[in-house]
């Protein structure tokens, strides 16, 4: 089952949207305009995104430029603009496939199970990323640290396999905030730095005898094998810069990593007829 988020500003269509792609065994979200539609999206982290351009507050193209500054969610674009220069742009922009309105419910329900087999067939087929010891299987989000497995939340894992996709490069804090918390504005550091120092933990490190992550004072964090812990210049990191001395005693204060479903519509099955 899929969690989609369906950002529509017209209810009536919105409410067959929603009924549709649910008669097809998706879970689905809504969003009535552009800027509700981006918080969801970044909040609840959907698999799917389906994407109106006529919103009544941020046109859906400049919304989709948004929303891949900070996440790479897929995007279909659901609009009556049936221009070329328009499909280009959007498409070019950042959207992953452009279906013109009217259309029928298989037709949408075909074109997500395409965009999410395509995009989900290189993940299930990468090999798991290794740093040492370190194993990151990104597709079954699981983590091995010498053969045994490593239990992480969603976050720490998600932060170790952004780290193990840049190992052996300094990654800054606010990349990570961008990235991993999807606040590309910036937030509190504080926030990276316990959950790197919850990270350590789990990884039977500590900040003044680390293994795999180093900081780089003021600079930012490098996941590197032990092997490895003398090149780029890493410096020791016990200072409180690195968050060691909050271990376990603060939040990030973050939305849940949860995906959001539901929906005002009321259920029930819908003909495929052009929604």
């Amino acid at each position: 089952m899929a969690h989609l988020l369906v950002v529509e500003d017209d209810p009536q269509l919105r409410g067959a949207l929603v009924r549709a792609l649910r008669d097809k065994g998706h879970a689905v979200a809504t969003a009535p305009t552009g800027m509700a539609g981006l918080d969801a999206a970044v909040t609840h982290r959907p698999d799917l995104v389906v994407l109106d351009l006529g919103l009544p507050d941020v046109d859906g193209a400049q919304v989709l430029r948004m929303l891949r500054a900070v996440s790479d969610v897929p995007v279909i674009v659901a609009t009556a603009r049936d221009e070329e220069p328009e499909m280009v742009s959007v498409l070019g922009a950042g959207a992953d496939d452009y279906i013109v309105k009217p259309f029928g419910a298989a037709q949408l329900d075909a074109r997500v199970k395409a965009v999410l087999r395509r995009l989900g067939a290189g993940a299930e087929g990468a090999e798991p990323l290794r740093v040492g010891g370190l194993s990151v299987d990104v597709a079954a989000r699981e983590v091995r640290l010498d053969g045994e497995p490593v239990d992480l939340t969603p976050r720490e894992f998600d932060l170790l396999a952004h780290l193990a996709r840049r190992a052996g490069q300094v990654v800054s804090r606010r990349e990570l905030l961008a990235e991993v918390w999807h606040q590309p504005l910036g937030g509190a550091d504080k926030t990276v730095d316990v959950h790197l120092s919850w990270l350590r933990r789990k990884l039977g490190e500590t900040a003044l005898a680390p293994r795999y992550l180093h900081t780089v004072r003021t600079v930012g964090v490098k996941l590197c094998a032990p092997e490895e812990r003398g090149s780029g210049g890493t410096a020791s990191d016990g200072s409180t810069s690195d968050g060691s001395t909050s271990e376990g005693t603060a939040s990030d204060g973050t939305a849940s990593d949860g995906t959001a479903s539901g929906g005002s519509a009321p259920d029930g099955p819908v003909p495929d007829r052009p929604l």
